[in-house]
């Protein structure tokens, strides 16, 4: 099994990714930055791992940092990498690139998933807010009118205050996101069936199964990642059984929920929904969930974009200065745990 170098020490380190996610994520501090915890090979990023020149770079290279656009690592990779011990992903899932030879060979691997997971978490937290104000909604009335509503008169289900929200699935965007509603006077549902009830209480929330944690919430927040198990997982009965005028939230996958029942549903104007993603994703410029004005479709911006991109650069060069130091990763992935990940 691979072992990690003697402290202290730069491993020798190459980029590989996409050269458009190398110009996004790694800024030229980001890249000073990396230079200093490891000995990294010169650009151009590898992007083709067939070539003469990425053999070349491959052949001595102990910690892959990659990223977006990083072909698969399979076994012939490997074997024109023999120094090959860490990969350092620069964005969230390792699906696409991290193959089961490079868990049969040893090597280690981390991800900045949890990084990439605080920017949804945030945009998940103001949707609900925003929601429970019904500002999109008002806005778009005052636009209409150009006159104040009646303040006093504002329907008492309007607001935040003890709404309930749900929260399918203590992923790391699920658990960020109850961790940034503790300040609010908010009611935390939550259903994860692979998390105990003494967990789910430490985390701030009550334990509930699926049926409940529709039924009972006025927001409905989907975290659970696409799986084989989980497509459809949110299906027209439960859609059907939300209280009317509640909200669903989705920035997962637009597959965890039953889109047409969704359509159908949010047609007859009984629930509200915020969707960062859909199925697919983009929808058809003639999907009716287009016209629909109690849905808020947003292009799938919630995830790490402009400026957040940086923290995805500065998680992978501290990664590779705690590998460096012998230290082991701070976020490392697990084999065991890939299929319950995104």
């Amino acid at each position: 099994m691979p072992s990690t170098p003697p402290a202290h020490r730069r491993p020798r380190a190459a980029l590989a990714m996409g050269a458009d996610a190398a110009a996004a994520v790694l800024s030229p501090d980001s890249l000073a930055a990396l230079a200093e915890v490891c000995a990294l090979a010169p650009l151009p990023v590898l992007d083709d791992f067939t070539t003469g020149a990425a053999r070349a770079v491959l052949a001595d290279t102990e910690v892959l940092v990659t990223g977006w656009g990083c072909p698969p690592i399979h076994a012939g990779v490997l074997a024109a990498a023999p120094a090959l011990r860490a990969l350092v992903h620069t964005a969230g899932t390792v699906r696409g690139h991290v193959t089961e030879a490079c868990w049969d060979r040893g090597i280690e691997v981390s991800s900045a998933a949890a990084a990439n997971a605080l920017p949804v978490a945030e945009y998940t937290v103001a949707m609900i807010l925003l929601s429970g104000k019904r500002v999109l909604e008002r806005a778009r009335d005052y636009r209409a009118t150009r006159t104040r509503d009646a303040w006093l008169a504002t329907p008492p289900d309007v607001g935040n205050y003890r709404r309930t929200v749900g929260i399918l699935s203590a992923s790391l965007i699920g658990r960020r996101v109850i961790e940034l509603l503790r300040p609010y006077d908010l009611r935390i549902l939550l259903h994860d069936p692979y998390v105990t009830d003494a967990e789910a209480v430490a985390l701030g929330a009550h334990p509930v199964g699926l049926p409940a944690l529709f039924a009972g919430s006025d927001v409905v927040s989907v975290h659970t990642p696409l799986l084989p198990a989980t497509t459809g997982l949110v299906s027209r009965d439960l859609l059907a059984s939300m209280r009317p005028d509640a909200v669903l939230v989705n920035t997962s996958r637009g597959a965890v929920v039953d889109q047409e029942a969704l359509t159908d549903v949010l047609r007859a104007e009984r629930i509200r929904a915020v969707l960062d993603v859909t199925d697919p994703d983009p929808l058809p410029a003639d999907h009716p969930l287009w016209d629909c004005d109690n849905a808020l479709i947003t292009p799938h911006l919630a995830g790490s974009q402009g400026n957040e991109l940086r923290r995805l650069a500065d998680l992978a060069v501290g990664e590779v200065a705690r590998w460096a130091a012998g230290e082991g990763f701070a976020h490392p992935v697990r084999r065991e745990r890939l299929a319950f990940l995104a």
